[in-house]
């Protein structure tokens, strides 16, 4: 007779585990926990609130801050940088996370830009539909 990878012999039953099932319970034998409802229409569903958003958004700006500091401290040799006859040096992490700063505050400057456009025609929009 062989045996399987978890020692129990082939070609026999299955031993149960625990005590032997005694069958389904009573009805009798079941009585409600206090803290469960009494019917499903009570049950309200848990939304995603402003507060939740709030607390995902500094966990994650929490997780990318670790990981440019992190690069920062790996990438501490010094490079030189040219741009428009100024000429400089930086360590290179510090240079790429202030190329990356630039490079958002130019997205958020255009955004708010548009923002701006789109609530003036919002507006104006409004006003017509109100002759």
């Amino acid at each position: 007779m062989s045996t399987d990878p978890y020692g129990a012999p082939t070609g026999s039953t299955p031993q149960p585990l625990g005590p032997p099932n005694p069958g389904p319970p009573s009805p009798g034998d079941i009585e409600p926990l206090p803290h469960q409802p009494a019917a499903a229409a009570d049950v309200k569903e848990v939304k995603f609130t402003r507060a939740a958003a709030l607390w995902s958004a500094v966990i994650i700006g929490l997780l990318i801050l670790i990981v440019l500091l992190i690069f920062i401290a790996q990438n501490t040799e010094s490079a030189q940088f040219a741009f428009l006859g100024w000429s400089w040096s930086l360590p290179l992490g510090v240079a790429i996370l202030g190329a990356a700063v630039c490079g958002g505050l130019l997205t958020v400057a255009v955004g708010t830009v548009r923002l701006f456009q789109l609530r003036k025609a919002a507006k104006r929009n409004l006003k017509a539909a109100r002759r």
